[in-house]
């Protein structure tokens, strides 16, 4: 039986950022139109930090029981490691769902946009069918395209639109930038994995491309968010405040593009993360400084 410290690594704490950034970037983006709803706001964050652990339990299920987590560097993996079973696993993932569910109807509730049950609902399902599923598509290279509509679009605009009922200009640009950050984190993670994944046959984007190409893409995926902050700073000048993701991003980038492989690369995933919060911080900041 897995203990509590276990079951803790296994919810994968290094990937929060993901859920905290869209909403903090969402309601700076609110904030610029004086709209900030702290009730509306902490209730989105419960939903995305539900939904974010919920699919890494989801993903440790799935991935356990085809085998491809018996040889992986990186997290603890539950199931993989037979630490839990297959059942307790899914259990916790459909717990955590189900609380953002729940989260995520208290916020509807709150906010009026009845019609982003729609959307919830598409969340979830994304969320077990990643991995989950006969046919994942995590296993066919669109985990990226998932993500960045998932953690981009998806959570930063529903977020200031459950709070100011519109979506901006600037909170679009903000969405695009969490969006290619929330990537790079899964990049990083999948470059790292390349020849598990491999060997496993599970098709990977960075599988697909191999390791150059990847290692360009997350260069990509860093570096345009921070062009992004330029394009926001016309509109939003303090959203310049998102460049200070750049003194996490540089060490990143000199792993990622000096070759860096397996066990070294864990430390790109956890500064791609910090990195994407300073960003969604600062450029939240920045939109809330709009006069």
């Amino acid at each position: 039986m897995a203990t509590v410290v276990e079951w803790v690594e296994g919810a994968r704490p290094r990937t929060l950022p993901n859920a905290i950034a869209p909403v903090v970037a969402g309601s700076g983006a609110a904030a610029s139109a004086g709209a900030f709803s702290p009730v509306a706001a902490v209730l989105a964050l419960v939903v995305a930090m539900a939904m974010v652990i919920g699919v890494n339990f989801a993903n440790d299920y799935s991935d356990g029981i085809r085998g491809t987590d018996d040889d992986r560097v990186g997290p603890m993996r539950l199931v993989g490691s037979r630490a839990a079973s297959p059942d307790a696993v899914r259990r916790a993932a459909f717990v955590c769902l189900g609380v953002g569910a729940l989260a995520g109807l208290a916020l509807l509730a709150v906010s009026g946009a009845w019609w982003l049950l729609i959307i919830g609902a598409i969340c979830i399902a994304g969320a077990w069918f990643y991995t989950g599923g006969s046919s994942p598509y995590g296993y066919r290279g669109l985990g990226e395209v998932a993500v960045f509509l998932f953690f981009g679009p998806v959570a930063v605009l529903g977020t200031e639109y459950t709070q100011s009922g519109r979506v901006s200009g600037l909170g679009i640009g903000t969405a695009v930038g969490v969006g290619l950050l929330s990537c790079a984190v899964l990049v990083a993670n999948n470059l790292r994995d390349v020849p598990s994944d491999t060997v496993a046959g599970k098709r990977t984007l960075a599988v697909l491309l191999g390791e150059r190409d990847t290692r360009v893409m997350y260069a990509a995926l860093v570096v345009v968010p921070l062009g992004m902050s330029l394009v926001l700073s016309l509109r939003a000048p303090w959203a310049l405040l998102g460049l200070l993701a750049l003194a996490v991003l540089v060490p990143a980038l000199r792993r990622v593009l000096g070759g860096a492989r397996g066990p070294a690369l864990i430390p790109v995933l956890q500064s791609t993360g910090i990195a994407l919060l300073v960003w969604a911080v600062g450029t939240a900041i920045g939109l809330a400084l709009v006069p």
